[in-house]
């Protein structure tokens, strides 16, 4: 799961980069997305290891990151779409990539940690 880990990375960085030039290169916010893709990618890198205690460390650290990115995010949608002033389309696309990618994440690493737990490698 660390090699799936960083891919999520480096999607995720070229997500907030491609939504931050997609934006003029005005709002910042728009770079959240590489925050969390550069967070999972030092986590990610500090699962590839031998001790397994480690590996499971950094990997519990890396789900719960996409966790509350993806329950931020998701809250972040409903907030803007109750919203009463118009929705920015290139923000809302940022946004819904980022919470889809954020749940495709979690949802692989949750499945990893069911199947290891049932093959008894916990």
């Amino acid at each position: 799961m660390a090699k799936v880990t960083l891919v999520f990375a480096v999607l995720l960085i070229a997500l907030g980069v491609a939504g931050f030039l997609g934006t003029g290169s005005t709002h910042y916010t728009a770079l959240i997305p590489a925050w969390i893709g550069l967070a999972l990618g030092i986590g990610g890198l500090l699962a590839i290891s031998p001790d397994e205690r480690r590996r499971k460390l950094f990997m519990h650290i890396n789900v719960t990151i996409g966790l509350v990115g993806f329950l931020g995010t998701f809250a972040e949608i409903i907030r803007s779409c109750a919203s009463a002033k118009p929705l920015d389309l290139t923000a809302m696309a940022a946004k819904l990539a980022l919470v889809w990618l954020l749940l495709i994440y979690v949802f692989l690493c949750v499945s990893s940690f069911l199947v290891a737990r049932r093959s008894g490698k916990v």
